[in-house]
């Protein structure tokens, strides 16, 4: 709705400037003020086709032409500086009102003039007559100084990589082992945002080419005012199931933020000391020194979409069923093992020739015990060493703190066993009570922005009693390739629709450990991303 106001204030103005501007290039001022026809003259005054302002109807594209038509009008009246073509392109009507109460002339289609100019200087470039040129650059009005081109170089280019990171495509790095070895940590992905829809930007003020903290600085890189609404534009395709998606971390509205990494309140409040050694973390919770972040502003987290609305999920002894159907496990899927080698131990040599524990995301200390992280072809290899050798996949207990933290009545699940659960689906209806409502609570007074209440047994959304809800968007069940070191749906719950991002395309760039130090991972560059 923020969005829908702005653009009818703005269009409001716009033909306003246009009627006070219009009657300077002999144009009825009336025009200015009718839907479509301004537009139409718009383009005759700067020299367009009379079918060019149809390109305004074409999302994304419309930004463009619009800037391109807006520049193009101002320097029909022989406003030909940076800082007019600038707030032409930050808000039009500012500098149409600006001209039109000036005694400014029109000095004739600008487009026009510029294409016939740029015309002549090609042939006299292409003839060899140096002297013609000269003059042509010397009277020409669209001479721009050394500074000048460095400038609108830089601005343009800054623009340009900023438009296609937030509507087409954005550069990401896996900073973490949740997918190894499908996806490892310092590969740098391209990310396709528009496979599932561009999801149009909702925080709009904000630093360029950065996401939600400036590097050195510790502080976040946008204003959380102004804002605008969800808007998402048409799907080229569907999200699949056990294909890796990109998404914004959907309980990371309120978190701690370390050196170390992002926790949430939840995360804090349920923790100790002991269980998290993050010094940093306990500072910043006995001084309440945590960030509260919109959506599009959380964390991305990349992970294997392994159910989607309206599937049912259950894990049982570390296997997926969805809907009852035995699923297939991705290629390179990991869990923690715990090896015991035999009195020989095992040659170094033979351990990097197999990539085990290679890095440092290929082992963890767990439960006092070092664990490594193998997937199936690597146990084999390791028990082909003989009768000496245990690798034993390690036991999870049931955890508290797993998705939905209601230990009385889900209290049995852990990260090899659980569910089962149902993802939900836009408009599907579920019968709400005690024994469930901890599945659905944070759908419906976060991701849906209802008013939640419990009192004494009963459950009231919006000020009334319910035994039912019907859910608005889709949800998805996300977990990480490498089971036994993944946060990932399990602990948190369910991906909403207006939290994804995008679909994973190739790798481009890959380091070893996530440094450049160490080295880079040359057989991995221009891999597909979106693995099986």
């Amino acid at each position: 709705m923020v969005l829908v106001i702005y653009f009818l204030i703005f269009y409001v103005l716009l033909s306003i400037s246009l009627y006070l501007l219009f009657p300077k290039a002999d144009v009825p001022a009336i025009d200015g003020l009718i839907p479509g026809k301004n537009f139409i003259q718009w383009a005759k005054i700067i020299g367009r086709k009379k079918w060019w302002p149809l390109l305004l109807l074409i999302p994304i594209v419309n930004i463009f032409i619009f800037c391109g038509m807006a520049v193009d009008l101002v320097r029909s009246f022989k406003h030909y500086k940076f800082t007019d073509s600038a707030l032409a392109v930050i808000f039009a009507p500012a500098i149409f009102f600006k001209i039109a109460k000036s005694d400014a002339e029109y000095d004739g289609p600008n487009f026009t003039k510029e294409q016939a100019y740029m015309n002549d200087l090609r042939v006299a470039q292409k003839a060899g007559d140096k002297r013609k040129v000269e003059r042509l650059i010397r009277k020409s009005p669209y001479k721009k100084s050394f500074f000048r081109e460095w400038v609108e170089s830089i601005v343009f280019a800054v623009f340009a990589a900023a438009f296609i990171r937030m509507f087409l495509i954005e550069a990401f790095v896996i900073p973490t082992p949740s997918m190894e070895g499908s996806l490892l940590v310092g590969d740098f992905l391209f990310v396709s945002k528009a496979s599932y829809g561009i999801r149009t930007p909702m925080t709009i003020a904000m630093i360029p080419l950065l996401h939600n903290r400036i590097p050195y600085v510790g502080k976040e890189s946008y204003l959380k005012e102004p804002s605008l609404d969800y808007h998402r534009l048409p799907a080229l395709e569907d999200i699949k199931r056990n294909k890796p998606i990109v998404f914004n971390w959907p309980v990371g509205d309120s978190v701690f933020i370390t050196k170390q990494r992002s926790y949430t309140l939840d995360q804090a409040r349920r923790a100790n000391k002991n269980s998290i050694g993050d010094k940093e973390l306990w500072e910043k919770v006995k001084n309440e020194d945590y960030v509260v972040r919109p959506i599009d502003k959380k964390d991305h987290y990349i992970k294997r979409c392994v159910a989607v609305a309206g599937d049912s999920l259950v894990i049982r002894d570390r296997q997926i069923f969805v809907n009852g159907v035995r699923q297939k496990n991705p290629k390179e899927m990991q869990f923690g093992y715990t090896i015991q080698p035999p009195r020989s131990g095992i040659n170094p040599n033979v351990l990097k020739r197999w990539n085990i524990a290679q890095t440092r995301a290929d082992r963890a200390i767990f439960n006092g015990k070092q664990v490594y992280f193998l997937d199936s072809l690597q146990v084999t290899q390791l028990m082909s060493l003989g009768d000496g050798v245990s690798v034993k996949p390690i036991e999870h207990p049931k955890d508290g703190d797993m998705f939905p933290n209601d230990d009385a009545n889900f209290g049995g699940w852990n990260v090899d066993n659980f569910g089962p659960i149902w993802i939900p689906k836009a408009g599907e209806t579920t019968y709400l009570d005690m024994t469930n409502i901890a599945l659905y609570k944070r759908i419906i007074s976060v991701y849906e922005n209802n008013d939640l209440e419990i009192k004494g047994g009963d459950i009231y959304i919006n000020g009334e009693k319910a035994d039912s809800y019907t859910f608005k968007q889709d949800y998805y069940w996300a977990m990480g390739d490498n089971r036994h070191n993944s946060e990932d749906s399990r602990m948190w719950g369910y991906v909403p629709h207006d939290h994804i991002v995008g679909k994973p395309l190739f790798i481009w760039f890959s380091t070893k450990n996530a440094s450049l130090k160490e080295g880079i991972r040359f057989n991995r560059m221009f891999k597909s991303a979106n693995v099986d």
